[in-house]
């Protein structure tokens, strides 16, 4: 029975020690929480993959987490970081991928560390030699996190800076992205799929690089494209705009000329009113007429034609073509119309 005893104790004492401790093997509840956070700039995903430790009343820095020494910046696995893109880093390049995340605290500075190695567990197998990059930032007081935080923070279209956060310490670090070279490349892969048999691919592509003002050349050459697809009014505009953007203000002219000989009753009328927003009111005038001498019996005409009758200041003309755009509106612009009609009634400019 003693010799039974002598077994039996030592094994319930490795029974309750294994117990005590989390499982490496199965999937069981974790005292950190796994967590994860997304944050898209531009086009370009950036994932931190992390475990959340608590604190718990305890000592966290230079205590639970020494001073001067790498750590995993989480709990657990390696706390991990996902650029779709090649980014910057505090101003730094860093090639798309993942990578382990690490922290070396001080009281000063802190350094951030980027590492090839993003599978180990924790900081416990770390080598610098492995290393892809590392910053160095300054740490700032913030308010009680009892839960491990990663947070992203003052978002710009570019950028957004990435926060640590843990105790009463928050630790920022900067994450730029060439967005516009970026969605480039993207929209050269793209429109090597079905889009680029397409009209508004090419045309859709093209807007956004002038609306970005980046790569002019590019744009018009796209824009070409989208009109050997088809010949329209959108795309005749948007080579306008690349155009005059190009400084090739005779040629700009030349395919709006275009643009509005191909365009019809709906899109003259919007490109007016666009013109009348940007306080051009002779120009949209013009459009306008066009629009009622190409189509003089839909609704927008007389509405156009409304507008340049308040512009002369002949309200019971505005207010006779505006009644009579109102007798063929759709439905649902009726009650917009009726609301201009009323106004004109009032002797308000509806052009302002």
């Amino acid at each position: 029975m003693s010799k039974l005893r002598f077994l039996v104790l030592p094994c319930l004492l490795l029974i309750a020690v294994l117990a005590s401790a989390q499982s490496t093997q199965m999937n069981l509840p974790l005292q950190s929480q796994a967590a994860k956070v997304t944050q898209t700039i531009g086009i370009t995903n950036i994932t931190i993959d992390y475990h959340r430790p608590l604190v718990n009343g305890r000592k966290v820095w230079g205590g639970l987490v020494p001073y001067g020494e790498v750590w995993r910046a989480g709990a657990n696995l390696n706390t991990t970081i996902t650029f779709a893109n090649d980014v910057m880093i505090e101003g730094q390049p860093l090639p798309a991928g993942t990578y382990g995340l690490h922290m070396i605290p001080t009281e000063g500075d802190w350094t951030v560390i980027f590492s090839k190695m993003h599978t180990a567990w924790g900081s416990f197998s770390y080598k610098e030699s492995e290393d892809a990059l590392r910053v160095t930032v300054k740490p700032q007081p913030t308010e009680m996190h009892n839960a491990l935080t990663y947070d992203f923070d003052q978002l710009q279209p570019d950028s957004a800076v990435v926060v640590m956060s843990w105790d009463k310490i928050a630790v920022p670090f900067k994450v730029s992205v060439d967005v516009n070279k970026i969605v480039e490349a993207s929209l050269q892969n793209q429109l090597r799929g079905l889009s680029r048999y397409t009209w508004d691919g090419w045309d859709d592509a093209a807007t956004y690089l002038v609306d970005s003002k980046y790569d002019l050349p590019e744009a018009l050459k796209w824009e070409n494209n989208s009109i050997g697809n088809e010949d329209r009014f959108e795309n005749e505009m948007t080579k306008s705009r690349i155009l005059e953007a190009m400084g090739q203000n005779a040629e700009a002219q030349q395919a709006k000329d275009k643009a509005l000989a191909l365009g019809n009753a709906q899109q003259l009328y919007g490109y007016g009113r666009q013109l009348q927003r940007e306080g051009k009111q002779q120009e949209a005038f013009v459009v306008f007429k066009q629009a009622a001498q190409k189509d003089p019996n839909n609704w927008l005409s007389h509405a156009g034609l409304a507008r340049i009758a308040v512009g002369a200041g002949n309200y019971s003309e505005a207010t006779k073509q505006m009644q009579l755009a109102l007798a063929s509106a759709p439905d649902p612009a009726k009650s917009g119309v009726e609301q201009l009609i009323k106004r004109l009634q009032d002797k308000q400019d509806i052009n302002k």
